[in-house]
């Protein structure tokens, strides 16, 4: 813990109910309150040492900063509105890591907003963020309302859309092709001699990624075996657990029996599979062949280990976070589009 002189400490006691001011903290870190602000708003415009001073001085007075007031006088509201599918899901959990550690050091708040993948509430969302006047927005996805993409071409702000791909973003893209991902898992599986792949889902009409994803299948089904029917497996229910993994396996088992490698659409689903057909005594990748997207940390501990598509989960956040702030600062002028690309982790399930 910091420890810095006390001399001008002032006194607290149960009587004292003036709240402390930007001029107390000022007072007691031997600086301007113009200083105390400063290094309120932007820790990067002040030194390490007046940064040191004045964040003992807020801990000492117990200091709590008018933000509102701040915002107000600045036409600066210190935040980024981050707009995900799911608070649930670890791939998300990473690039709001990402995007926060590459925020943080320029004194950016996130606000976390989650769609469960409904446009309406995505849309919802995005009126009620901008409505607090976020300095930029981060958004996974690149299909939105027609109202949603005109709120945020409207915002004046940088936007970073991610985790898909698209010639035509609404500001900045930084992410990858869903579609190309599976075409390549489909080229290594039947590299490996499988010829009856099934892909198994839930596609709800508000995940575009995963309806690439079956777009991407269904293309590379075509162009690498010919006459091959095209089978697709949906959950129809929109949960994504281990145990619709389960009805997924039984329902391509019953539906498709002549399947040789399963193709989930995430590993959550390739988990709950590869753990009941160990259970049932299903030989894989012998009787039936496993793979997953999303390369999950229990990906490589599954017996047999799964077979997967990787992603750069927490650098879609980090590079979406230097962006906004480079574009906010003004040292980046122009949209960027980053593709951070993919690859097939080849393991013991196919």
């Amino acid at each position: 813990m910091r420890r810095l002189p006390e001399d001008n400490v002032p006194p607290r006691t149960r009587r004292q109910t003036r709240s402390v001011t930007l001029a107390d903290v000022a007072n007691l870190a031997g600086v301007s309150p113009q200083t105390v602000s400063r290094a309120v708003r932007n820790p990067l415009e002040v030194s390490e040492q007046t940064l040191e001073r004045v964040q003992w001085a807020i801990e000492t007075t117990g200091y709590v900063p008018n933000l509102a007031a701040s915002n107000l006088a600045s036409n600066r509201s210190g935040t980024i509105a981050a707009i995900i599918p799911t608070i649930a899901a670890s791939i998300f959990a990473d690039a709001l890591h990402g995007l926060d550690a590459a925020l943080a050091p320029s004194g950016y708040q996130l606000f976390i907003g989650s769609t469960d993948y409904d446009p309406e509430h995505e849309e919802q969302l995005i009126r009620t963020f901008l409505g607090r006047r976020p300095e930029g927005v981060f958004i996974v996805g690149t299909q939105h309302t027609p109202a949603a993409s005109a709120l945020l071409k409207n915002a004046r702000i940088p936007v970073v859309e991610a985790w898909n791909w698209t010639p035509e973003p609404i500001d900045s893209l930084v992410g990858f092709s869903n579609t190309a991902a599976i075409a390549a898992v489909v080229e290594y599986v039947t590299g490996k001699g499988f010829r009856h792949p099934t892909f198994a889902g839930s596609f709800r009409s508000g995940d575009a990624r995963a309806g690439d994803r079956q777009a991407g299948f269904a293309d590379a089904v075509r162009r690498l075996l010919p006459g091959e029917p095209v089978r697709v497996v949906d959950s129809g229910t929109g949960v994504v657990d281990m145990a619709t993994g389960i009805q997924l396996l039984d329902r391509t088992l019953q539906d498709h029996p002549d399947t040789d490698v399963l193709m989930f659409a995430s590993d959550v689903f390739a988990a709950g599979a590869l753990l009941e057909c160990e259970r049932r005594g299903l030989d894989v990748p012998g009787r039936l062949a496993i793979t997953g997207f999303g390369d999950f940390e229990l990906a490589r501990y599954l017996v047999p280990a799964l077979t997967t598509v990787a992603v750069p989960n927490q650098e879609i956040g980090t590079r979406a976070g230097a962006l906004l702030a480079d574009r906010i600062a003004g040292r980046t002028a122009e949209p960027q589009m980053i593709d951070l690309g993919f690859s097939v982790v080849a393991r013991a399930s196919a």
